[in-house]
């Protein structure tokens, strides 16, 4: 008899224990579906640009909207390559984000490096500075750093565009110097006894440990500088020098947007996507571990 009752007991904690997996399985596979259909919400307007890019002027403008296109017009992106200098205007482009990009990481980085690791008196109050700079709406210095950029002889060239990095950004030198802080203080000062400089110690110990941070920085900062359009307005006058969100406009400005110029405008935008996409493709993890692990002590 009581074995009878233990088997029965022992079957139902089985059961209770499948009810269990099953109540989890389902309730995974309803937050799967729901990240999904979100996922799918956030990436219509760029699959609907994709589309467009594939169609003839006359299913652009087709009522009602045809999602697909039939037939395929790949020569819509022959035509935005072509209707515009796209590959100049891209190395334009490419040359002053990467540009911004190393410097701001050879800046901000030493002087986050100097706010956290090394101790002097009044970083306290330097650190305050800088992020009163952030403080400053960029309208404000606009027009002071036009007329400095004019007499200097930069205008017209990629300098005001590229340069200002080697003197760092407020936002990513507080980005670096909150990462750095949580590194343990324990291994710069292992370092620091086996007579490693502060150059080494900034190279060597703490450079590698700031990948995800790293990582936050270059996205950040080539999308944003990829994206300028305001900058690029106001410093290059010749066409040769513009950069693609400037060719973008003048695209626009030139053939309209309707008919065949709109099929090439959308296929020149969706090569415009490209390099971001590509970019925080290859660095998804790095960046999203920087986004968590940023500033937490």
């Amino acid at each position: 008899m009581s074995t009878t009752m233990s088997e029965s007991g022992i079957a139902v904690r089985q059961r209770a224990r499948r009810m269990v997996l099953l109540q989890r399985t389902l309730g995974q596979v309803a937050l799967y579906l729901l990240v999904a259909a979100v996922s799918v919400l956030f990436l219509f307007p760029w699959l609907w640009l994709i589309s467009t890019s594939l169609k003839s002027p006359e299913q652009i403008i087709a009522v009602p909207p045809q999602l697909l296109p039939n037939p395929v017009m790949w020569i819509n992106y022959y035509y935005g390559v072509t209707f515009v200098d796209f590959p100049r205007y891209m190395l334009n482009t490419l040359i002053i984000a990467t540009s911004v990009m190393l410097a701001r990481i050879v800046s901000c980085t030493l002087v986050a490096y100097a706010l956290s690791i090394v101790d002097w008196p009044g970083r306290p109050i330097l650190f305050a500075l800088v992020l009163a700079t952030m403080m400053l709406p960029g309208q404000v210095t606009l027009i002071p750093l036009f007329i400095i950029y004019s007499r200097l002889g930069w205008v017209n060239t990629f300098l005001p565009l590229t340069l200002p990095a080697l003197f760092g950004d407020a936002f990513f030198i507080f980005l670096m110097r909150q990462f750095f802080v949580t590194i343990p203080r324990d291994l710069v000062d292992a370092a620091r006894m086996d007579g490693a400089s502060h150059f080494d110690i900034y190279l060597r110990v703490v450079m590698p440990l700031a990948r995800p941070a790293l990582a936050t920085l270059v996205a950040f900062t080539f999308i944003w500088t990829y994206n300028d359009f305001m900058g690029p307005l106001i410093y290059l006058k010749d066409r040769d020098l513009w950069t693609l969100s400037l060719g973008m406009q003048g695209f626009t400005q030139r053939y309209g947007a309707g008919g065949t110029a709109l099929g090439a405008m959308m296929a020149a935008a969706t090569l415009y996507t490209l390099p971001m996409i590509v970019l925080f493709l290859a660095a998804q993890q790095t960046f999203i571990r920087g986004i968590v692990t940023t500033g937490l002590k």
